[in-house]
């Protein structure tokens, strides 16, 4: 904490991010809190209809956050034009995969509606949600690949200013379309959904207004962007694929807990959602130090500098599980004005109660794993460690123990809950002697391929 430099760097990339965090966690917290007026099946229908967009997210996350192992690399080593290939390539492949999700939400959301749940109500309004948010995933994918490769040039503060103005004007006109105000109808779910496809194209506009008018490195012909050759491509890819299959597994993995939650019950499911916006709200401020850990750790094995960047990996992870103990504390203490905002039945709310309480009681442990996965490791371009790793606890671990608590012990919701975190402990204890044996720092853009 003495080192001013790294306090700096650190707080130039951390604070933006965790900011642009912090605005869309609060607003959807809003949202869910609107739709929440209109019952338990709104939420329940809200969340699970979700779940297509939290596949597809995730995927572009694993794809542009793969992507952005080279992109902070090569501005380590200050090489800017091999910075614009690689967005190139990021776009290229996020905007055939938004096409295929764009396909199914429109023509087959009641199939997808029903992998998660049996109840018609719920599925006829997550469907009428799909349909109308479908429409807006190729911008998605343009959006998210723009933003990560900016952030990992560390022009994080234009891509929050963005995002956080997006989010605003999608959160106003939500109010608006799902109640009725302003001279709009009352459009309920389909109004939540027109909101969200409106706001991420206005997202995309403003974004590369500012990045041409502002002259950012990616400011050139965007013809430029796809020049790339065979090797440079092979190359790219066979880094940062293992990142977006990773997150595939992942998000699958993440799609049957919250379909075993569903399985349990409305309200169970519910109170998932519920618990969620405060699971986003608090971990804002680590998604944030995550971010710099992981462009900061870039830069310096670019610039050749490997032990400094392992010692900064572990300043993170220091700061971030002591920051995680705080904000633990912090939920226990929030727990009962928070389920008071909310008009759901007593079952729910005590479910609520509960996963909050485990929740903060866990918080840290997520903390650890996502500093050294998505901070350090990944970074160092150790993808297909973490590829395998993530793909072993999900699915060997998380996914049966979600699978025995649901279906086999029948356990109300927050013990299967807690019975899923057991996959966080094993990643945690593998993924330490991992970061400390220093094999994850690869230098991956100073060797010829």
């Amino acid at each position: 904490m003495n080192n001013s430099s790294f306090i700096r760097t650190m707080l130039s990339i951390a604070v933006p991010v965790a900011f642009q965090q912090l605005i869309s966690a609060l607003l959807n917290m809003v949202d869910v809190l609107m739709v929440g007026q209109l019952g338990e099946t709104a939420i329940a229908a809200l969340g699970l209809a979700n779940q297509v967009f939290f596949l597809f997210i995730l995927f572009l996350f694993g794809v542009t956050s793969g992507m952005a192992i080279f992109t902070a690399q090569y501005w380590g080593k200050g090489d800017v034009a091999s910075i614009r290939l690689v967005l190139g390539i990021s776009l290229t492949i996020s905007v055939l995969v938004s096409g295929l999700f764009t396909v199914a939400a429109l023509v087959f959301p009641e199939t997808i509606m029903g992998f998660y749940t049996q109840d018609r109500e719920v599925i006829e309004l997550g469907a009428s949600y799909l349909r109308i948010v479908g429409i807006s995933y190729v911008m998605v994918a343009i959006v998210t690949s723009y933003i990560a490769i900016l952030r990992s040039v560390t022009l994080v503060a234009l891509a929050a200013f963005v995002t956080v103005v997006a989010l605003v004007l999608k959160t106003g006109l939500g109010y608006m379309l799902i109640f009725g105000l302003g001279g709009f109808p009352a459009m309920g779910v389909r109004g939540a959904a027109t909101a969200t496809a409106l706001g991420w194209t206005f997202e995309l506009v403003l974004l590369l207004v500012l990045v041409y008018t502002q002259k950012t490195p990616l400011a050139a012909n965007p013809l430029t962007f796809f020049r790339f050759d065979r090797v440079f491509l092979f190359k790219v890819l066979k880094t940062s694929m293992p990142a977006a299959i990773n997150e595939v597994f992942w998000s699958f993995g993440i799609t049957v807990y919250n379909a075993v939650y569903a399985h349990i019950g409305t309200d169970a499911i519910a109170a998932i959602n519920i618990n969620a916006t405060i699971e986003e709200l608090f971990f804002v401020l680590f998604i944030g130090m995550g971010n710099a850990c992981s462009v900061m750790v870039g830069n310096k094995i670019g610039a050749g500098e490997k032990e400094v960047s392992y010692e900064y990996g572990r300043r993170f992870l220091n700061m971030g599980v002591l920051g995680a103990l705080i904000a633990g504390g912090v939920v226990v203490l929030i727990r009962e004005p928070y389920i008071a905002l909310y008009d759901i039945s007593t079952s729910a709310a005590d479910n609520v109660r509960m996963l909050m309480l485990f929740f903060s009681m866990s918080l840290w442990l997520r903390v650890h794993n996502f500093m050294l996965f998505i901070g350090a490791l990944r970074a160092g371009g150790d993808t297909r460690y973490t590829m395998f790793m993530e793909i072993f606890s999900i699915w060997v671990v998380g996914v049966p123990m979600a699978l025995l608590g649901g279906f086999v012990f029948h356990l109300p919701v927050y013990w299967v809950y807690v019975m899923v975190l057991a996959e966080e402990a094993v990643k945690a204890v593998v993924i330490q002697f991992r970061f400390r044996s220093r094999k994850w720092i690869h230098d991956l853009v100073n060797v010829e391929a």
